[in-house]
């Protein structure tokens, strides 16, 4: 689903223009890198979790070649769903 026709649902389902569903999608994006880069982490309740993760530096193999290369340590962007959304998509899990 592309943003446009995120916009467009949400215009149609809450009763406002496109125009001002585009607005508010960009809010939310703006609103998102922002406390990550602030605080590091987001919690939209229902959804999940945002963080940024340090990743330490190791040694890899160059596939091609075989070669050992140094991976730099580098930060990475991490989701975790929500137990919320994970059973309504996947379906709970009874034993």
């Amino acid at each position: 689903m592309t943003q446009s026709q995120v916009a467009a649902h949400l215009a149609d389902k809450v009763g406002i223009t496109k125009k001002q569903a585009k607005t508010a999608l960009e809010e939310l994006t703006n609103l998102v890198v922002r406390e990550l880069k602030k605080e590091g982490s987001l919690r939209l309740a229902g959804l999940g979790i945002f963080r940024k993760r340090q990743s330490k530096a190791r040694m890899g193999r160059n596939p091609a070649t075989g070669e050992q290369i140094k991976i730099p340590a580098r930060t990475r962007l991490r989701f975790t769903a929500a137990k919320a959304l994970k059973d309504a998509v996947l379906g709970s899990k009874k034993k």
